[in-house]
């Protein structure tokens, strides 16, 4: 059996095989960018950034950034359409945020769900630990290989908004979908799903760890999930 394996990029190593899966997925196959330059910055220090790295049996097979304290400063250029109902102010105080970025896997590895699924682990483990809650992304519409039916029907994610322009080179429309980690937590956390356990596994301690640190506000949050939240 395939061993896959989710590590934070802290080495010249790490960061040289992440380049790579970089390179291969944005600049080769979808020519979204021109150039690995920069993606990484050779300083891996920057506790406001942490990217991680999935590999199986050894060989790299996908990549994700997270961006902490992410601006909801949006470039007007950017044409960003809110839908119905979604106030900007409203969803800044509803938590604290961090950006899914750069989320991808090669395309041979691209079958194989715990790949994407342990690289969600981690990253919400980290999240978790660093008491933020939520997530907010960019994904594709329509696009081969987008993720937006793997981030809203099977983890939940929610469609705030849409815009045709950003920094990579692709014509489709981009969804913005943020999520309420404990929301998903809540969800999930009593579901005999083996994909759901497979996530859950990574971060279910630290969650009921801080539930149970007198954070009274985690606890308040996950009884009042778990009267409105249907079991899966």
């Amino acid at each position: 059996m395939s061993s896959v394996r989710v590590s934070r990029v802290e080495s010249g190593g790490d960061r040289a095989a992440a380049l790579e899966v970089i390179k291969r997925v944005f600049c080769v196959e979808k020519n979204w960018i021109s150039s690995v330059q920069n993606q990484i910055p050779d300083e891996l220090s920057n506790n406001g950034v942490s990217w991680f790295l999935a590999t199986i049996n050894g060989k790299a097979a996908g990549v994700m950034r997270l961006l902490y304290d992410p601006s909801f400063d949006i470039p007007e250029e950017y044409d960003v359409k809110f839908m119905p109902g979604i106030d900007v102010e409203e969803l800044k105080s509803a938590g604290k945020y961090v950006e899914i970025g750069r989320f991808m896997i090669l395309e041979e590895y691209r079958k194989n769900p715990r790949v994407a699924l342990r690289l969600m682990r981690a990253a919400t483990a980290e999240v978790i630990e660093r008491d933020y809650t939520h997530f907010i992304t960019d994904v594709f519409e329509g696009e081969k290989h987008s993720p937006l039916n793997f981030h809203t029907r099977v983890l939940g994610f929610e469609v705030i908004g849409k815009h045709l322009f950003g920094e990579l080179n692709c014509s489709s429309t981009r969804i913005i979908l943020t999520l309420d980690i404990l929301k998903l937590y809540s969800r999930i956390k009593d579901s005999r799903s083996r994909m759901y356990s497979e996530l859950t596994d990574g971060f279910r301690g630290i969650i009921e760890r801080k539930a149970g640190m007198a954070q009274s506000r985690i606890s308040r949050r996950l009884r009042e999930l778990s009267v409105l939240q249907p079991k899966v």
